[in-house]
């Protein structure tokens, strides 16, 4: 049986640690104001690129569960379509959501050089049974994924007019954000396949050794996510906002109510 996939986006890991899949988002810094106004009309041509990919995944995942079924690992090569298409998607969605100015790039397999977003992956095998009913385990983590998306997206036009303003981000925003984007990354990258580690950690990690799957190339904000209380509120405000936004939804009989919400392709279905 051949070895594993090599790690995707990341150097060997500290002996021990938990393969939870991270995020590397650069710390907040100056933004162009034209480009954070006119930031979703600049993503479209991403937006329709992903829409695509989405598509695909869907058959490259189902293919990817029969054969971990059998081999106790995703293939290498569906292995690294997967974890391209979560990269390409976090990308995405760190620009829509104002964590990055740099406009991201068309590059579907592989971490784009240079790029300050980075998605860290370590293919490791897997369980059969947990892979089995994996529709089923990553329920509760999709929920509170859903929850924490939809509230970001009740705030955005908030957020946008205070980027917007400031040409930055405020550092507690963006550590809630960014704690929101990085739970999402790790539940898509749970139910596709490619990590065993079950989601955690949306409040943001307790010490410098809760992430270490390797060396950190260049500044990082967000390995470790170490967060301050404000931000810690911020994301639990996210989660309150969500379950009322879901709740009035469903009384009103309109799911789409949520801005931005259902054109995110897959932590916030």
């Amino acid at each position: 049986m051949a070895a594993p996939s090599p790690p995707y986006g990341t150097v060997p890991p500290t002996p021990g640690a938990e393969p939870l899949p991270e995020l590397d988002v650069p710390p907040p810094g100056r933004q162009h104001r034209l480009t954070v106004l006119l930031r979703l009309l600049l993503l479209l041509p991403h937006a329709i690129v992903l829409a695509v990919l989405s598509f695909l995944t869907f058959f490259v995942v189902v293919v990817a569960w029969f054969a971990t079924l059998v081999l106790g690992r995703v293939p290498d090569p569906l292995w690294r379509w997967l974890a391209g298409y979560v990269g390409y998607e976090t990308r995405f969605d760190a620009s829509a959501m104002l964590l990055t100015d740099r406009y991201p790039p068309f590059q579907v397999l592989g971490e784009p050089a240079g790029y300050p977003v980075r998605v860290l992956l370590r293919a490791t095998p897997l369980n059969r049974l947990a892979v089995f009913f994996r529709l089923i385990l990553v329920i509760p983590a999709a929920i509170v994924t859903s929850l924490a998306v939809a509230g970001w997206w009740a705030v955005a036009l908030v957020t946008w007019l205070i980027v917007l303003i400031l040409g930055r981000m405020p550092q507690p925003l963006f550590e809630a954000t960014a704690a929101v984007l990085r739970y999402r990354m790790r539940v898509s990258a749970y139910l596709l396949l490619l990590t065993s580690a079950y989601p955690k950690r949306l409040f943001g990690d307790q010490s410098s050794a809760d992430a270490a799957i390797g060396v950190v190339h260049g500044p990082s904000a967000t390995r470790p996510l170490m967060m301050s209380t404000a931000g810690q509120v911020l994301v639990g405000l996210f989660l309150v906002l969500g379950l009322v936004s879901g709740g009035s939804g469903a009384a009103t009989g309109d799911h789409d109510s949520d801005s931005g919400y259902d054109s995110a392709p897959v932590g916030a279905r």
